[in-house]
């Protein structure tokens, strides 16, 4: 006899969780190695993808325009990979995705300029940012729920702090090829052809992605339990149905951690560059160095949760970000030393988010609508404030109001800091339903 539509299955226990730890970290690395390299060689390709124009900042817009609509499809690979994911396995939903993003990596690197293809140049970028986005966005659905899954208890937090430890490893791979390439090869030959060789790369490096990801071992039974009868399957929006408030909660634990995120680790070189001056190879060298501090954390501040707890990281998030981004972008010069303290110091308050969000949004849910049910609310929060940020502070800078951006983030971060203070419950102690 079939089960209830929201009866939770059992959770498999892994035979080796170091296994999984690399299954998931690796391909996720591979994952976000692509996405990101987009936003650090926007740059050097925008002038050769969008016509001239009179106005420099017109086909940066451009490109960071596209850079947010490929966030609008992360919503829906949530929403179908999520689903996937709870009906089939997460195994087989992160064979999907990173297929899928080194398809979309192999198209950027092709990608004609518009001298030679004219519009569509821009329409083959966009369509390999949208396969992407979709990738990215059932990545986080499928690959987090494995994590927080195959954690031993009282170490949920540990596990979850894997994902921005991979997803911070391909950044800063993204980000260091991309300051190698432009030391090495100059800024014309990186205009010219450089900015496509961090594509191939990425293309290549899905294929090892594949390969580690097919020892992985599945952390949920309710794919078995269906094809044996023993459960319903879940609908797409089962979790919407049953759970809108937890639903709505990830959406306000998001907000503050999207923006603060994309601003702090991929934006903040560009604005320094838009609002000071700062030359654009040295601040992606300052980017590398604060990546490298920014990961070294996570585990860290993992372990810390899995001690006092998730919502004490959060609160603690949320205060900084409410109060610093005013007065530490204000004190931004076009010195290495300057963008270097302001990056570093924002990360430590921001890894008290990065190291524990997943962990938080898996344990709201029951197995059964775990990766939809996490994977839908957060990618959907994500493409409408994390993806926007970059586009926003470009648009601002266009205006001349390039001084409001910080107290854009600061607003946002006030409002998660409410949720955090007075809606939500602690979960640490929680056993996964």
């Amino acid at each position: 006899m079939a089960t209830s539509p929201i009866a939770p299955s059992p959770v498999g226990i892994p035979r080796s969780r170091v296994r999984q730890l690399m299954a998931a970290s690796v391909g996720n690395l591979v994952e976000w190695y692509d996405w990101y390299a987009y936003s650090f060689l926007t740059v050097f390709f925008a002038k050769q993808i969008f016509p001239a124009t009179g106005n420099a900042l017109v086909p940066l817009l451009s490109s960071f325009a596209i850079f947010a609509v490929g966030f609008f499809m992360r919503p829906l690979g949530g929403l179908l990979v999520g689903a996937f994911a709870d009906r089939f396995g997460r195994k087989a939903a992160m064979t999907f995705t990173i297929l899928l993003m080194g398809a979309g990596s192999l198209l950027l690197a092709i990608t004609p300029t518009y001298a030679a293809a004219g519009v569509l140049a821009p329409i083959i970028l966009t369509l390999a940012r949208l396969i992407q986005g979709l990738s990215v966005g059932g990545e986080f659905a499928a690959a987090t729920t494995f994590l927080v899954e195959s954690a031993p208890p009282g170490r949920r937090g540990l596990f979850s702090s894997f994902q921005y430890v991979s997803t911070t490893l391909g950044q800063l791979l993204a980000s260091g090829l991309a300051a190698v390439l432009a030391a090495t090869l100059g800024t014309a030959a990186m205009d010219d052809y450089g900015w496509r060789i961090p594509f191939l790369v990425g293309a290549l490096l899905s294929l090892v992605g594949l390969w580690i990801r097919r020892g992985a071992e599945e952390t949920s039974t309710v794919a078995e339990d269906i094809r044996q009868g023993r459960a319903e399957r879940p609908r797409m929006f089962e979790f919407l149905l049953h759970y809108p408030a937890k639903a709505a909660m990830i959406v306000g634990i998001t907000v503050a951690g999207t923006v603060s995120y994309y601003t702090w680790t991929t934006f903040l070189p560009t604005y320094a560059q838009l609002s000071v001056k700062f030359d654009a190879s040295e601040s992606l060298t300052i980017g590398t160095i604060s990546l490298v501090f920014f990961m070294v954390l996570q585990p860290l501040l993992g372990m810390l949760s899995d001690k006092i707890g998730r919502k004490p990281m959060l609160i603690t998030f949320g205060l900084a970000f409410t109060l610093l981004p005013v007065p530490l972008l204000a004190t931004l010069s076009n010195s290495f030393a300057s963008l270097l303290f302001v990056q570093c110091l924002g990360m430590v308050f921001l890894g008290c988010f990065t190291s524990v969000s997943a962990a938080v949004n898996s344990e709201l849910f029951p197995t059964r609508v775990r990766a939809a049910g996490a994977g839908f609310p957060y990618s959907l929060t994500v493409a409408i404030f994390g993806g926007t940020a970059p586009l926003i502070g470009t648009a601002l800078k266009d205006a001349e109001m390039v001084h409001l951006f910080p107290w854009y983030v600061s607003v946002l971060a006030l409002i998660s800091t409410l949720v955090y203070v007075f809606a939500l419950k602690e979960t640490k102690d929680q056993p996964l339903a």
